[in-house]
């Protein structure tokens, strides 16, 4: 899960580099909120995808919406009960999400 500290609370670094300030975003705090999203074995791979790919929630959403089609193909009343539960919480999150989705955009175009 991402911690998120506020100014002056502890493990806030920044780079004091002009250069890097205009042409590179990693380590640099922009805002009142410096926000980790934990370790990365490879941070220069991660930010290529996350520029060139998608964020993370765009991932996500592409990855359950692939979920949700194979969920909905797939003969579930075969599966144990404990299989089904699993597959009907995932469904209920991509459910809850769609909601938000909905009301977000409800919410830009007032």
């Amino acid at each position: 899960m991402p911690s998120f500290r506020l100014p002056l609370s502890g493990d806030v670094n920044q780079n004091i580099n002009p250069w890097t300030w205009f042409f590179r975003n990693v380590g640099n705090q922009f805002g009142i909120f410096n926000i980790n999203l934990g370790q990365s074995t490879d941070p220069e791979l991660e930010e290529r995808i996350l520029d060139q790919v998608g964020s993370y929630g765009k991932q996500l959403g592409q990855l359950g919406d692939a979920l949700r089609v194979l969920i909905e193909h797939a003969d579930v009343a075969s599966f144990p009960k404990k299989e089904r539960e699993i597959l009907a919480a995932a469904l209920t999150q991509l459910d809850h999400i769609d909601v938000l989705k909905r009301q977000r955009k409800l919410e830009k175009s007032a």
